[in-house]
């Protein structure tokens, strides 16, 4: 149902995890370019360093890392924050230095951010989400 400013806001509902999913969940979109042979490699220490981190720092709700096999080399990442609160809390400058620091130690190999689709779509937002059972 749309709200005075005519954007839509969800009907609660119950997130497994215990989330409350009644309001716009913030999403965090970044498209990096890795050299294909690399893509698993970066993938695996991604999780390692910044899913870790992330979650350590409280506020994370879900990351997935998407694949297109007609871009080899493009990894796009989703991060769900559990609110804009949550998602200005990790972005900590100091702590993002030093994921940032450890990834590129780990990695050792080059990749580029290519997109970060939020700062291009800032009213970009889940509203609903179905899951079976």
């Amino acid at each position: 149902m749309p709200d005075d400013a005519g954007r839509c806001r969800p009907a609660p509902v119950r997130d497994t995890r215990g989330v409350d999913d009644s309001e716009p969940r913030p999403i965090e979109i970044l498209v990096f370019r890795v050299d294909p042979a690399d893509v698993e490699r970066f993938v695996a220490i991604d999780d390692d360093v910044w899913t870790v981190g992330l979650r350590t720092g409280g506020g994370l709700v879900a990351k997935e890392i998407w694949l297109d096999d007609d871009r080899p080399g493009e990894v796009t990442v989703l991060i769900w924050w559990a609110s804009a609160a949550a998602w200005s809390a990790a972005a900590d400058t100091s702590e993002l230095d030093r994921l940032t620091a450890e990834f590129d130690r780990r990695f050792g190999r080059p990749y580029e951010l290519v997109r970060a689709v939020h700062e291009e779509r800032p009213g970009l937002h889940r509203i609903h989400r179905s899951a079976p059972g």
